[in-house]
């Protein structure tokens, strides 16, 4: 079942929802988060403590929305826009993501959260 989040970057609040995973549960008894993030492109990305490998879920191909868990970062990456490695609209990762959750609301309004100092996630 999946596990519901709510996602606090600046003035923006999320609601979004993390997968029913062994890699979702991990991150979720890690919850909750507060930290700055890091930003490439629309994507906002920040370490956590969590060590994980690939798993069975990892992928390039991601859409607007999605929240992955990139293990070179031990990062949270929150996609919601082109990234620099895009060439059209969907973002595309540094390399590949452990898909691990996604937005419910509006993704794109995490673009007015741009130069935020600091992101939260919680469990509601």
């Amino acid at each position: 079942m999946p596990i519901p989040i709510k996602i606090t970057a600046g003035s923006v609040s999320l609601t979004a929802e993390l997968d029913d995973t062994a890699l979702a549960g991990t991150v979720a008894a890690k919850l909750p988060i507060e930290t700055t993030p890091n930003e490439w492109g629309d994507e906002f990305y920040f370490g956590i403590p969590v060590r994980s490998n690939l798993d069975k879920t990892a992928t390039k191909k991601v859409k607007v929305g999605d929240i992955g868990f990139w293990p070179p970062g031990n990062a949270m990456a929150i996609f919601f826009g082109p990234t620099p490695m895009s060439s059209g609209a969907d973002p595309v990762p540094a390399s590949a993501v452990c898909l691990i959750g996604r937005i419910t609301g509006d993704a794109t309004l995490l673009k007015q959260a741009r130069g935020a100092r600091t992101i939260r996630i919680e469990k509601m």
